[in-house]
């Protein structure tokens, strides 16, 4: 290591950034303005902690993507020059998983419980939705979805956000929730909180465990996650945020938690963090000539060492259309100019719908680039096939993952089926794997081929108590015994109508995941290898071919993106940091990476094209905004909040998009817009008028390439790809 004595720590952080790294007791608040250096700060603070022997397991580092959690934990390796297996560096969420994968089954759950995303979630409000009479056009399932979620977080209440007409689908959700041994995203917070509120021994121990608590971007934390912090919390606690960055009350979170910490916590120190490292001191003189028109926030002013830079650049045209070209060619312009490369530049809209226009010019332009927001992998039907058939092994009471695979690839398992498995698993109030084997049990007197009785035609005076009698010549006659001989009639029923066939399939398809079940949890190694085994033995690939008879590369391709699945597998199981690679911490993990983070090597080489939420914590060389125009940002929903919040947090918004450039900021607004098939006028944003005038500079497009600067550009394309040495050109 490094271990580095107070006048070393002296030397490589500003005063601010001392007192934050060295002020480890107590209650502390930093606020750390745009490009102030948090993350080094929060890395430094917990080697610091850890160099004055506190030890790792008792410090906990809590933050809000997977990408930020591992940095922060490379940095401080980096720094200390030790093995970390006992510092918890966590998102909110793995944090929460972690916690009830020890605990939950003091709640009724079992600990080997599915994490739903927001497709099975989606799929299992449907589900409900159609026991309690919903019809399909009749249920809108985003917006349930929504209202679920907001009731979760605690952000709505039953009777004034949310409509009591719901009340009962949710009631419903939950109940599946528990009957399929799953929780949904929300609960990896509101569980935990659940957990610590009736079993105070649990809570005791964490918070015997964890002496030193760090929260990153606590602007972001929603009332929930306050609450699960505050709870956890003693006195030793560190909160990292900056106000005028919170930009995410749509999903829960609340800037006020920084205010509810001064009061809730004794003798909270403060201390601000408003030297900017990252930007030029015109772009930072906008940004805080922007960001001063809110009220509602803590007084600061960042500044910069970095020299004035160049102006901010406004450019006016007369369209979408032309806007793209002008971003596109100015783009070009500044690569051969400055010689920059394409990830140099960020281009911010914000909202996906405006992309449209710039990514033609992109094409057109044969400027490569990455778009935020599209589909992720994990989300790829045929990435999602495979998943489920392991969650399927991993909890056979898994009803949604079950549904999915129970006829992919086709196996004469359909509609007819599930409906069959539904009136059983109702009727016994059982999941949709127990129904299959009470059919199995109930066909294994009976053989392919041979009619299945129903219940009216058994022998004997009653019709239930036959099916009873038949079921007894099986090994095992346990499986069947209820008081209730209407439950018993129903499998019966469900057999004769499934006739022997299905049935045959349906104990193929149950002989098929128990088998595998079987080899993925043999041992917590080679989980790449079992996969492409489940892969083969479910003829996967012949599949894809049938259900693309048009298109052999399509079929191809999506079978390429199954071996770039193995091939992750292969390397996150080889990779010597992960001493859990078994089937449960797999699935954890791809669940809570889908909600957060994209693959960061798609960014190299390519433009960033990206709303401006999703360029938060980033930074560019160069930035272009798009779309400045009022109605756009501000969006034109903010103008329906009454109490002026939602214009407050648009700013905020601009603020953030507009610290995200470093040498060179370029915003555009056009004259006309179109907008639902219709072409509109447009006004520029009213936060054009916040920025000071004497930073401005009108842009005009810029001049053809003439043919010596063409000339020029070739050459220094010729230069690029040269062979290095006189070897390489033989």
């Amino acid at each position: 290591m490094l271990s580095m004595d107070l006048d070393e720590l002296k030397h490589e952080l500003n005063p601010e950034q001392y007192r934050a790294v060295t002020t480890t007791d107590g209650a502390l608040l930093i606020i750390a303005g745009a490009g102030s250096g948090k993350t080094r700060v929060i890395t430094f603070r917990i080697a610091h902690m850890l160099d004055t022997g506190i030890p790792q397991s008792a410090i906990l580092a809590l933050t809000f993507t997977n990408k930020a959690a591992k940095e922060m934990e490379e940095r401080v390796k980096s720094l200390t020059g030790k093995k970390l297996q006992n510092l918890t560096v966590s998102t909110f969420h793995a944090f929460g998983v972690r916690i009830l994968r020890a605990n939950i089954e003091k709640l009724g759950w079992r600990n080997n419980f599915s994490i739903y995303d927001d497709t099975d979630r989606n799929q299992l409000i449907k589900e409900c939705g159609r026991e309690l009479g919903y019809t399909s056009d009749g249920l809108d399932v985003y917006a349930v979805g929504n209202l679920i979620s907001n009731v979760k977080i605690g952000r709505w209440r039953w009777g004034v956000n949310a409509n009591e007409q719901y009340r009962p689908l949710y009631e419903k959700y939950q109940s599946g929730l528990k009957l399929y041994n799953a929780v949904d995203f929300d609960d990896l917070i509101g569980l935990p909180i659940k957990l610590f509120h009736e079993h105070p021994d649990v809570l005791e121990r964490y918070r015997e465990r964890f002496k030193y608590i760090m929260v990153d971007e606590f602007q972001d934390t929603s009332l929930q996650q306050y609450e699960f912090m505050h709870l956890l919390a003693d006195k030793n606690v560190a909160v990292v945020g900056d106000d005028d960055q919170s930009i995410y009350s749509w999903r829960g979170a609340n800037y006020e938690n920084i205010r509810m910490f001064e009061r809730d916590f004794a003798d909270v120190q403060e201390i601000r963090l408003e030297q900017n490292y990252r930007s030029t001191e015109t772009i930072l003189a906008a940004a805080n000539g922007v960001i001063s028109h809110n009220t509602n926030r803590k007084d600061k002013s960042l500044w910069s060492g970095n020299g004035s830079g160049k102006p901010i650049e406004i450019y006016m045209p007369e369209n979408e259309a032309e806007e793209a070209d002008f971003i596109a060619e100015s783009i070009q312009g500044i690569c051969m100019e400055e010689k920059r490369h394409y990830d140099d530049f960020g281009v911010l809209i914000r909202a996906n719908t405006l992309s449209r226009a710039i990514e033609e010019a992109f094409l057109e332009c044969n400027i490569p680039y990455t778009m935020s927001g599209g589909t992720s992998f994990f989300q790829k039907k045929e990435i999602k096939d495979v998943i489920s058939y392991l969650r399927v092994c991993a909890n056979h009471d898994d009803d949604i993952n079950l549904l999915r695979i129970i006829n992919t690839p086709r196996r004469g398992l359909g509609r007819g089926a599930i409906e069959q498995l539904n009136s059983i698993a109702a009727a016994k109030t059982c999941s949709l794997w127990e129904a299959i084997e009470y059919l199995i049990k109930y066909f294994s007197g009976y053989g392919v081929g041979e009619a299945i009785p129903g219940p009216d035609e058994l022998t004997g005076a009653d019709g239930a108590a036959s099916v009873a009698g038949t079921a007894s010549a099986s090994e095992d006659d346990s499986w069947f015994t209820s008081d209730d001989a209407a439950e018993n009639d129903v499998v019966a029923r469900a057999a004769s109508r499934l006739g022997s066939k299905s049935l045959a399939d349906l104990e193929a398809f149950h002989d098929l995941i128990v088998n595998q079940r079987a080899e993925l949890l043999a041992s917590n190694r080679g989980l790449s290898k079992k996969v492409r085994a489940l892969i083969d033995a479910i003829d996967y690939r012949t599949f894809l071919y049938a259900e693309n008879p048009k298109s052999e590369k399509a079929a191809q391709f999506k079978f390429k993106m199954i071996e770039d699945l193995i091939q992750s597998i292969d390397t996150w199981e080889n990779n010597p940091d992960n001493f859990d690679t078994g089937l449960y911490a797999y699935l954890n993990r791809i669940t809570l990476l889908s909600q957060n983070d994209g693959d960061d090597d798609s960014l190299k080489g390519k433009v960033n094209l990206m709303t401006i939420h999703a360029s938060k914590g980033l930074e560019f060389p160069v930035v272009f905004i798009a779309g400045c125009e009022d109605g756009i940002i501000p969006h034109a929903r903010s103008l329906e909040d009454a109490d002026g919040g939602g214009i407050e947090e648009e700013r905020r918004l601009f603020y953030v998009a507009i610290t995200r450039a470093r040498d060179k900021l370029f915003l555009s607004c056009c004259h006309h817009r179109k907008h639902m098939q219709q072409v509109a006028e447009s006004t520029p944003s009213p936060f054009l008028d916040e920025i000071p005038a004497n930073l401005v500079e009108y842009h005009e497009p810029q001049t053809e390439v003439t043919s010596d600067k063409l000339a020029d550009m070739l050459e220094m394309m010729k230069m690029k790809f040269a062979p290095d040495t006189p070897e390489e050109n033989a």
